[in-house]
C-alpha cells in the first residue's frame, strides 16, 4: 500500500522495525483472541508492524498490519 508522509505528501520509505535485543521483528499484541486452540488457552491475536519512514523530514509511522 502507498503510505504518504502527511506533513510533506511524498510516498514513506517502507522497513522494518526490528528489536534490539533479539533482533526480531517487533509485533502488535492486541487484546483480541487469538483464533483456534491458542485463543481457546488465553493467547492474544498478534499482527506484524509495518514501518515506513519519510525520506523528506523523517517522520516514522508503525502500522499495524491486518491478517
Amino acid at each position: 500500500m502507498d503510505r504518504r508522509c502527511p506533513d510533506c505528501g511524498v510516498t514513506m520509505d517502507a522497513g522494518t522495525l526490528v528489536s534490539a535485543v533479539d533482533r526480531e521483528a517487533v509485533k502488535l499484541r492486541t487484546e483480541e483472541s487469538a483464533g483456534g486452540v491458542l485463543g481457546k488457552l488465553g493467547m492474544r491475536e498478534t499482527l506484524p508492524v509495518e514501518a515506513r519512514a519519510c525520506p523528506e523530514c523523517g517522520l516514522v509511522r508503525l502500522y499495524a498490519e491486518s491478517e
